[in-house]
Parts: C-alpha cells; sequence; structure tokens
C-alpha cells in the first residue's frame, strides 16, 4: 500500500492530497528515511509525520483498502510518539480549542469591556509553570 494512501486512511490527514504534499515535502519519513507518496508500507514499518510543528510516529499494524472511521483507524497502527511530544501536541490543541462567545445582539465591546477583557484574559492564561528555574 502507498504511503500517502495509507496515513490518509487512519486519518492522520484529512485529505489525501494533503498527504501526498507532505510526503514530498519531506514531512513523512518510513523506516527513518524520506517517503515518497509512492513509497510502498508494509506491516510493521514506522512512520514518522511531521505535522502542524510536531512528530508523530507510528508503528503499522495492518494494511488498509479504504478510509476508515475514526474510532476504527487506531486499530491499524500503534502510537509510538513520545509523551513529551503528545503533551506539547495536547496543550497546543486545548489552547486551540477554546473560543470566544458573545451574546448576539450585544454589538462590539467598548473601549472600556475590552480593557476588562484584556486584564481577565492576562490574569486566566498567565502560565508560571513555563518558569521552571525560578523554583529549583
Amino acid at each position: 500500500m502507498r504511503i500517502d494512501k495509507w496515513v490518509w486512511s487512519v486519518r492522520i490527514f484529512k485529505s489525501r492530497t494533503l498527504a501526498a504534499d507532505s510526503a514530498k515535502s519531506g514531512k513523512i519519513k518510513l523506516n527513518g528515511n524520506t517517503a515518497k507518496p509512492a513509497s510502498m508500507v508494509t506491516v510493521g514499518d514506522k512512520i514518522e509525520v511531521k505535522k502542524n510543528g510536531f512528530i508523530f510516529e507510528f508503528i503499522v499494524t495492518a494494511l488498509l483498502k479504504s478510509r476508515v472511521g475514526a474510532p476504527l483507524a487506531p486499530l491499524h497502527y500503534t502510537d509510538i510518539t513520545p509523551e513529551e511530544e503528545k503533551n506539547k501536541y495536547r496543550t497546543w490543541f486545548s489552547a486551540k480549542a477554546k473560543i470566544e462567545f458573545r451574546d448576539p445582539g450585544t454589538g462590539r465591546p467598548t473601549k472600556k469591556d475590552r480593557r476588562e477583557i484584556d486584564d481577565f484574559k492576562d490574569e486566566t492564561f498567565a502560565f508560571d509553570w513555563y518558569d521552571d528555574e525560578a523554583e529549583v
């Protein structure tokens, strides 16, 4: 099975075009070597994917005939991504998922409202955890 088709089939990429483009640009490695879109994948191969600045690693456990649903995709690979990379991704993803909501019909915030919102964000999202040297 082609590597671009496999990474698309197990839902690592949204489209096969994105998968092929990533392989062409060298963002997909097969057993440590840069893979072309037509590189063949077999059971037991190690695949490394660079996506959104993160490096994900997988071992192929099964080949697919077509794209599968999200609940079935993890049955076809073993995720061997290092834990620190997963934590970095979770932090990025959870921060990205939070959306701001304003009640319909309230209009744009005034200058005073904007200052209050900014002060609230500064207090809520102040990250003290990044300064590990201060605690040592």
